[in-house]
């Protein structure tokens, strides 16, 4: 199957992330802006968690928190599940089908080269199968 490189290649490598002492407000307004699920928190270069809309949702929302005044370190998911580049795309659909998550920060030694979402996965699988539907047609036709 396809590894986790090949779908970077596809959709991109753009990685928009926060820092983990900005105001939840600011994560929920980034997140908007750029239309994703889900933010880096970082400092620098290094990956410190995750904290998608349905962190704001469970830990701020629900408990009644100010998203104006609560940190986005404190909501966060860390440390965050994350897979490498080489990783098998049905290999990072069972383990976000498994661990109820839906975003894995792609890394690569230390650094960060990617973020993909289940949406991208199901994607790259549906993808994946029109050629192999393909190539069988070409086969039985000739």
């Amino acid at each position: 199957m396809r590894q986790v490189r090949h779908l970077l290649e596809r959709k991109g490598n753009d990685i928009f992330a926060i820092a983990p002492e900005a105001p939840v407000l600011d994560a929920i307004k980034h997140m908007a802006e750029q239309r994703v699920g889900a933010l880096l928190v970082m400092r620098g270069e290094r990956l410190l968690g995750i904290v998608s809309e349905r962190d704001y949702a469970r830990k701020v929302i629900l408990q009644g928190h100010s998203s104006a005044h609560t940190a986005v370190s404190e909501i966060m998911s860390s440390p965050p599940l994350t897979v490498g580049p080489a990783t098998d795309v049905f290999d990072c659909m069972r383990l976000c089908t498994d661990r109820r998550i839906r975003h894995l920060p792609v890394v690569e030694g230390e650094n960060v080269v990617g973020v993909i979402s289940i949406g991208d996965l199901v994607k790259e699988v549906i993808e994946a199968q029109a050629e192999q539907i393909e190539q069988l047609q070409r086969y039985i036709s000739s």
